[in-house]
């Protein structure tokens, strides 16, 4: 659900004195841990490090990410792959495959070379 227009965007004020003290495109990364921030236009071309939990993400910030929140750009969970013992062996046979056809193409490369 989206901010009341009235209430405007949220941009913590601590948040635009460090943008203000900082010159934009420096390589200085902004350490935060405000992730609800919008992103506003004033912030393009600094670097934030947005905290995850864990650590500082590097987010540089682009013309495109205006109006979306810093913390869309650090996930907090770790994707791990779906599937278990299935996708392994699925994943198994394709690289099984592939390397059918590599060495099926290392031959036609040796024969004619053989010929000469």
């Amino acid at each position: 659900m989206p901010r009341s227009l009235k209430k405007g965007p949220f941009v913590d004020p601590s948040l635009i004195k460090k943008i203000q003290n900082t010159k934009p495109d420096s390589r200085e990364v902004i350490k935060t841990w405000k992730r609800a921030c919008t992103i506003t236009p004033e912030m393009i071309g600094f670097t934030f490090g947005v905290y995850n939990g864990k650590s500082f993400i590097s987010v540089k910030v682009s013309e495109e990410m205006v109006g979306h929140r810093l913390g869309e750009f650090s996930p907090t969970t770790k994707f791990s792959r779906h599937g278990g013992r299935m996708q392994r062996e699925l994943e198994a046979k394709e690289a099984a495959k592939e390397t059918a056809k590599i060495e099926e193409v290392k031959q036609v490369e040796t024969k004619p070379a053989a010929k000469k």
